[in-house]
């Protein structure tokens, strides 16, 4: 625990103007970031006496271990300056809302030559038109159902309109008449655009001006005595009514705007948004936030402003946001949403009417979502509080431990040993740590084993050793660490100075291992032999469910009702799904794998051109150099590599048709070299429908052979 006196700035440094600050730990990693209309007087709250500080800001204080600040001219640029930092650092200590799911959205690729209406999730992309969020695709879906007789947009996938095209028959929305089917040129280009623009201004709220040309078409089509045409559109007419009853009216003057409404103790909160465009409710969010830090309901709602508009842009976001309460002060974020809009936003609180009585609903809304998720959430702070509590009693630790790394060992038969390390901090699941390994038998440039067969002790030796190698690295600081071949499936981690740590940078309070007391004592030994005796280890063995400890005949035994029992077995299990997800792709590729593979410079590309030119690996195999060599883009070296490649290759034994005892010949394409086939199921070939795996021998002799 930090003194915050030992990092505090000397009286004068801190500069009387707004600003951004930023408090790392010992780590130097960013663990809170804030804004402020004077430096001086904000910063001057966090080094007062401790026992005055809110519980939350003194844990935050004491585990900082300096604090670092940037001037800028104006709140506006603080806010979007705190915005961007949060964003880019993840801080443990502040405000950060989970989306209790991902929202899924109506979205119309107006950037393509033919739109296309389809659901669409996660980052919006430029030149997409979205409405929305809805609570559950089928509502997406039965809305776009309804209109699609009065708007025949493409709806299909790529593939199936590039495949129309060419056959110059339409699918069967074509048929039916819920598709225009451009596809085969029954309407052009322009003409399709403009559908796809009124069935946006449909979705945007202009639904009456709409209703009532068709109304006027259907009334001339019937002077006219064209009743078939009229019965269409009457048709029509009725479809957008039924999916305009979908979203009742709730506002009137068709009113464009966002409500967001708390719901919050002493722990969490939150927050429910609703989005109403042309008066009609359009889309429902919620989030849930651990109150890591002291805020006042309108510090949430500022974060939540942050979260919503961050990344939005001219009518994403809408003319009124009714908040419960005021962010203090409001000018700031007043204007920092009025520039992102690029017209007036009014922000308020509703006071009287229909506006107000929608807030409670929405208020309503959130009070049920936050009591949802505290009866499922098996995180809660209190329990997960406990469960660290238990854990640091049980193993005897000084502290609880805060950040807890696990290991597990996965093959199948001693084949493609793969290892996994997942991480919790503070009892959640922080998946961007989360590595993969290869057992190849060696740490850096020295061998120290074998790296073939079944022998998970050595294997879990040497992946702490790789492991805690790497965080030595980082804290003696010897520079950029050079991957040398190790195998680790991560991406380049960011440098120290950035505030994010290097990849194996933070050490954890507790190593778990997959396994019992052998599994323990490898990784005992391993960081022995690193001279690290400052991070415990245990062990969790599946069949009785005891804690290893090292140095231990017996075992530790947690109360099967135990929240801290739990907890190791959540982690456990974390480990143990995320080291067989990689080991079954590992083994489905190798499965794929043909003679092919082995020539060393030979692409999928050209491995498809060589398929494509020959038919199949039995005619490239009997083909001579010369032919090879007439491949686009093969020469003679290449042509001799992929002539010794099939000659050495055994060619697979004939398949034979059960039914009939017909010898099957096997002048098929090569499958590795078939890039655009589906790819295996889960868990890859050898596995049954069920997804365990398929082995050869007894059902005793098979069984425990997958780790």
């Amino acid at each position: 625990m930090a003194d915050p006196s030992s990092y505090r700035p000397k009286p004068g440094q801190i500069p009387d103007a707004p600003g951004v600050y930023k408090f790392r730990d010992e780590h130097r990693r960013v663990i809170y970031v804030g804004k402020a209309k004077s430096l001086r007087q904000r910063l001057a709250n966090y080094f007062q006496d401790l026992a005055g500080l809110h519980p939350r800001t003194r844990s935050m204080v004491t585990t900082a271990a300096s604090v670092e600040w940037t001037v800028v001219t104006t709140e506006v640029e603080a806010l979007q300056l705190e915005y961007s930092w949060i964003k880019e650092f993840d801080p443990r200590f502040n405000v950060k809302y989970r989306d209790d799911k991902s929202y899924p959205y109506l979205a119309v690729t107006m950037n393509e030559e033919f739109p296309r209406v389809q659901v669409m999730r996660g980052a919006k992309k430029k030149g997409v038109r979205y409405f929305g969020p809805y609570g559950h695709a089928w509502a997406i879906r039965d809305t776009v159902d309804l209109l699609l007789r009065a708007f025949p947009v493409r709806t299909c996938s790529a593939g199936v309109f590039k495949n129309a095209a060419r056959t110059g028959r339409p699918c069967l929305l074509g048929y039916i008449g819920k598709c225009s089917a451009p596809c085969v040129e029954r309407i052009t280009p322009d003409e399709h655009r403009e559908l796809a623009e009124d069935f946006c201004d449909f979705m945007a709220g202009r639904t009456g001006t709409y209703i009532r040309r068709l109304e006027r078409q259907m009334t001339d089509a019937a002077e006219e005595m064209e009743y078939e045409r009229a019965g269409r559109l009457r048709d029509d007419i009725e479809a957008l009514k039924k999916a305009m009853e979908k979203s009742a009216v709730v506002l009137a003057d068709a009113t464009d705007a966002d409500l967001i409404a708390l719901a919050e103790d002493e722990l969490e909160a939150a927050v429910q948004i609703f989005h109403v465009r042309g008066g009609r409710v359009r889309g429902q969010r919620g989030w849930v936030t651990d109150k890591v830090e002291a805020v006042t309901s309108g510090d949430l709602v500022e974060h939540a402003l942050q979260q919503l508009y961050g990344e939005e842009r001219g009518d994403a976001v809408p003319k009124e946001v009714l908040v419960p309460a005021l962010p203090d002060p409001i000018e700031p974020v007043q204007e920092w949403l009025t520039e992102r809009r690029g017209a007036n936003v009014s922000l308020r609180i509703p006071q009287r009417g229909d506006k107000k009585a929608l807030m409670e609903t929405v208020a309503r809304n959130a009070q049920q979502s936050l009591v949802l998720h505290k009866t499922k959430r098996a995180s809660d702070l209190t329990t997960r509080s406990r469960a660290l509590e238990e854990i640091a009693a049980a193993l005897e630790l000084d502290s609880a431990p805060l950040r807890i790394e696990c290991y597990d060992i996965s093959h199948l038969q001693g084949d493609d040993v793969v290892a996994s390390m997942v991480v919790f901090e503070d009892g959640l699941a922080r998946k961007s740590e989360y590595r993969r390994f290869q057992i190849k038998g060696r740490v850096g440039d020295t061998q120290i084993w074998h790296g073939e067969g079944q022998d998970d002790v050595r294997s879990m030796h040497e992946v702490i050793m790789r492991r805690f190698r790497r965080y030595l690295a980082e804290k003696e600081r010897t520079g950029e660490w050079v991957d040398e071949e190790t195998g680790e499936v991560s991406d380049n981690g960011p440098t120290e100075e950035d505030g994010r740590p290097k990849r194996f940078a933070y050490p954890p309070q507790l190593v778990v291992v997959d396994g019992g007391q052998p599994q323990v004592a490898a990784a005992k030994r391993a960081l022995d032999e690193l001279g690290i005796d400052d991070i415990a280890v245990c062990g969790l063995a599946k069949r009785l469910e005891e804690v290893w400890v090292p140095d231990e005949d017996d075992p530790v035994i947690l109360p099967r009702t135990s929240e801290g029992l739990y907890l190791l077995q959540r982690v456990r299990d974390e480990a143990h799904r995320f080291a067989i997800t990689y080991q079954r792709t590992k083994r489905a590729k190798r499965f794929k794998a043909g003679p092919l593979d082995e020539v060393r410079g030979l692409g999928d590309a050209r491995k498809r051109t060589l398929i494509k030119h020959f038919g199949s690996v039995k005619r490239l195999r009997s083909a001579t150099i010369d032919q090879i060599c007439e491949v686009p883009g093969v020469g003679r070296k290449t042509a001799e590599a992929i002539a010794v490649a099939l000659a050495q290759a055994a060619p697979a034994a004939p398949a034979v048709n059960v039914t009939t005892g017909e010898i099957l010949d096997d002048d098929e394409p090569f499958a590795a070299a078939d890039d655009d086939r589906e790819p295996p199921a889960e868990g890859g070939p050898g596995e049954n429908e069920s997804g365990e795996p398929v082995t050869a021998g007894t059902p005793e002799e098979r069984r425990g052979q997958e780790t």
